[in-house]
């Protein structure tokens, strides 16, 4: 009987002996190690994963905007076939308006030339003005150079030889000048 005092007094010091909770604050430590571990990894991938979303979101847009400037240009091979005969339209006019020929223009001609130019106009083809312009080797071809009649000349286109046309906005073909000297 007398060991079993002793059982039950070795018994109570080790219930009331605080406990040794070096396990389990090592496995809690871990936990929360491990929890912040995972919390930097998600937050890594929500930024990898809105960094890919922002990518294909401009990849989006910018195929978009190159399928535009496909389309507005698409027909500028076939436009840049009919210039010349824009250009023979223009020299039979003017040499029909000349005073000196006796050759007319006839209206139905006329009708023909001025809904072609209206046709293509509408396509987005316009042409360059360059007569009396400032020489701007980024729109211009200069053919020669002439003497200029007067001083506020030199330096402008004096004679278009060939006109230049643009193509929304983009110059499909250079005008071909004579450059005052």
């Amino acid at each position: 009987m007398g060991n079993k005092k002793q059982e039950d007094v070795e018994i109570q010091d080790e219930q009331a002996k605080p406990k040794k909770s070096k396990g389990s604050k090592s496995k809690k430590e871990k936990l929360q190690a491990k929890c912040a571990e995972m919390e930097i990894e998600l937050q890594e991938q929500k930024d990898k994963f809105l960094r890919l979303y922002a990518e294909f979101d401009n990849f989006k847009k910018r195929s978009v905007k190159e399928k535009m400037e496909f389309l507005k240009s698409a027909s500028s091979d076939t436009l840049r076939v009919l210039l010349p005969v824009l250009d023979d339209f223009d020299r039979a006019k003017a040499a029909a308006e000349d005073g000196d020929n006796d050759e007319k223009f006839p209206e139905g001609v006329n009708l023909v030339y001025a809904k072609l130019y209206s046709l293509l106009e509408g396509k987005g083809l316009k042409p360059m003005e360059s007569d009396g312009e400032t020489f701007d080797p980024e729109v211009h071809e200069a053919v020669t150079n002439a003497p200029a009649p007067s001083e506020d000349m030199k330096g402008k286109v004096l004679h278009t030889v060939e006109k230049g046309y643009y193509l929304n906005d983009r110059i499909l073909r250079h005008a071909k000048v004579v450059v005052g000297n």
